[in-house]
């Protein structure tokens, strides 16, 4: 039996006025934290030449808690503050190690506010979690049952820009486990009006959830336009355009999960793109729409559940031609332009432009193992 895998289990919960506060302190703390210590790590890099590890941070947020300017870090549970300095510590790494760019300031506006707890932090008894600085138990809705005997290792907690507060327990679930192997591979070929093309010759259509609710979102942010700036009507009218957008992400996480898990499951080998999403919104025309259809979403799901059932991810470099090579005799097309959706090669084959793409996708992944 292989190493039991550690899962997020996700749920909604409504905080009483008291925990509301202690919460919204925390997420400021740990903001101005996070905040303060990378622009203290920018600035010994920029003066001294040397990298600032965790411990000196660490060892600065200590004196920044005993300073009177700071005094109020005290208030809050010192874990979610420590927990900060190492998920800066971690957006250091990815970028020396150049998987990310260099880490960003955490704004009140637009970061989504979250704090992470350790189990020196939170006291889970019966069912019932209660966080430190709080004296009663969250008022959680159980959608879904934990797995049997779970024990939370990391609790996050979070608010959404429509004021929705989410509880997120880190456990081990025994119930996640390697599928029987399979002998079946496929290609995916990400695209926009098929949301995926499979090598099998199946599309996926694009429900293109932002289009669906587009005149509804403009009416919102119309109205949010009228109004005047600090006013109560403008914070209303600012939570009806975010409740539009929620909507629309969790219709569209909602589909990308069921894909997701049927590709993974049906499938021992699944081949994607390595494609750059970020070169490809700069291009105005379609960045609404490669926005909506979330590739590096869906791919981000491939990877995690792969891993969890024992099933294997191969991307094939962005630079391979999927789309002009021909799949039947491997003849290479010269030019071959968006617009065109259907061709035919001289050697007689006549190729759909995408599932001609997913089969060679397929093709050379299946080369690369």
């Amino acid at each position: 039996m292989g190493e039991v895998v550690k899962r997020a289990y996700k749920y909604r919960f409504y905080p009483t006025p008291e925990q509301a506060d202690v919460l919204n302190r925390t997420f400021g703390c740990v903001r101005l934290v996070y905040n303060r210590a990378l622009v203290e790590r920018t600035r010994v890099y920029a003066n001294e030449r040397r990298s600032m590890t965790y411990v000196q941070s660490s060892a600065a947020l200590t004196e920044w808690k005993k300073s009177e300017e700071l005094a109020f870090l005290n208030e809050v549970s010192s874990v979610p503050l420590q927990q900060a300095l190492r998920h800066l510590q971690a957006a250091f790494g990815a970028f020396f190690a150049k998987r990310a760019r260099y880490p960003r300031f955490k704004s009140k506006r637009k970061s989504r506010p979250s704090a992470e707890y350790t189990r020196s932090a939170f006291r889970w008894r019966d069912g019932r979690l209660t966080l430190a600085k709080m004296t009663q138990p969250l008022n959680i809705v159980w959608s879904r049952p934990l797995p049997d005997g779970a024990q939370p290792s990391t609790v996050t907690v979070s608010r959404d820009g429509v004021g929705r507060w989410f509880i997120s327990l880190l456990v081990e679930d025994p119930t996640v486990q390697s599928l029987p192997p399979s002998d079946q591979a496929v290609g995916i070929d990400a695209g926009i009006t098929s949301l995926v093309t499979l090598s099998t010759g199946k599309k996926i259509t694009n429900p293109r959830h932002e289009r669906a609710d587009r005149r509804r979102l403009a009416k919102a942010q119309r109205d949010l336009c009228r109004k005047e700036k600090g006013s109560n009507n403008r914070a209303k009218a600012r939570l009806r355009v975010a409740r539009v957008h929620a909507r629309i992400a969790d219709r569209r996480r909602d589909h990308l999960h069921k894909l997701t898990t049927r590709l993974v499951r049906k499938n021992q080998t699944v081949v994607i793109e390595d494609l750059n999403v970020r070169t490809m919104l700069q291009n105005h025309s379609l960045a609404r729409a490669i926005s909506d259809a979330a590739w590096s979403e869906l791919r981000g799901m491939l990877e995690y559940k792969a891993q969890w059932y024992g099933r294997t991810v191969i991307t094939v470099d962005r630079w391979f031609p999927s789309s002009k090579l021909c799949s039947a005799c491997g003849a290479l097309q010269q030019s071959l332009p968006l617009s065109v959706r259907q061709w035919t090669c001289p050697c007689g084959a006549v190729h759909d432009r995408d599932i001609n793409a997913a089969r060679n996708i397929l093709a050379a992944g299946l080369a690369e193992r």
